[in-house]
């Protein structure tokens, strides 16, 4: 932790890479007594035993499917973030020249404050939807009809004149979230893409701390392997991993590597 501590402060740029450990060291957890608060029925009704199994069960019926999405998004995407994660992470990096690429799409990176012009959410926002059939590629904001939702949903069910369709097509509504080859990268996006890109350009050679925060195995090329490459091309950059127990660099950076296996709140803090 000293060593990264002094890697933190002597870095020109960092560049974070957070996967979905750092929401979990922040309190949004998918199981347990959180998952029990927000879908103790369904998980009674359907045997379903987390948040993450439970979004891709065959609902019967749209205004079921939309039950269940709303309370996931209300309590993933409009709910305070529980612990100062996010928060202890910004104190750290806001006055250094950073980047953040994330797989994570609960948004709490601007809800604590980040510059949401350093932030490219690579996989989606929950605050955001789209057509089922990416007939255009634009995404639209859904607080507002997510929250009515959760204020009419009644056994289990949302009322019919509250299921969104498409404004284009007509056909439904879906998440704006990377689970297949429908996925919309809107305007949006590709803005935030380029400023990754430009970010990455403008660092080439310098001293890079590239901090890799609860990035697991489910999507390495996003983030981990890029990280790891990045590193091993310039010989002035550091890889820093935080992770519990998922943490290791391989042999060709470990000179230049720090992995610390434990909760980020707590390493963070």
């Amino acid at each position: 932790m000293e060593k990264l501590r002094t890697e933190l402060e002597q870095a020109d740029a960092v560049l974070i890479g957070a996967g979905s450990g750092l929401s979990t060291s922040a309190g949004f957890t998918y199981g347990g007594e959180r998952f029990e608060q927000y879908f103790k029925d369904f998980a009674e009704k359907y045997g379903i035993r987390d948040m993450y199994s439970g979004g891709f069960y065959p609902y019967a019926s749209l205004e079921e499917y939309w039950a269940w999405w709303s309370r996931q998004i209300y309590c993933n995407r409009y709910v305070d973030i529980p612990k100062p994660t996010y928060g202890k992470l910004l104190e750290l990096v806001k006055d250094k020249d950073y980047f953040v690429l994330t797989t994570n799409v609960d948004h709490c990176f601007q809800k604590a404050g980040f510059d949401k012009k350093r932030l490219f959410y690579t996989q989606g926002d929950y605050g955001l939807w789209q057509c089922s059939d990416a007939c255009h590629q634009k995404t639209y904001d859904n607080e507002e009809i997510v929250l009515q939702m959760r204020k009419e949903e009644k056994d289990m069910r949302i009322p019919s004149e509250l299921v969104p369709h498409c404004p284009v097509c007509g056909k439904p509504m879906t998440m704006n979230l990377r689970c297949d080859d429908t996925f919309v990268q809107d305007e949006g996006w590709y803005t935030a893409q380029d400023r990754y890109t430009d970010f990455l350009r403008r660092h080439t050679g310098l001293r890079v701390l590239y901090l890799e925060l609860g990035v697991g195995a489910n999507t390495p090329g996003i983030i981990k392997y890029p990280f790891w490459q990045m590193t091993a091309q310039n010989l002035k950059a550091v890889y820093a991993c935080i992770n519990a127990g998922e943490t290791y660099a391989p042999g060709e950076i470990a000179g230049r590597s720090i992995c610390i296996d434990g909760d980020i709140g707590e390493v963070l803090r």
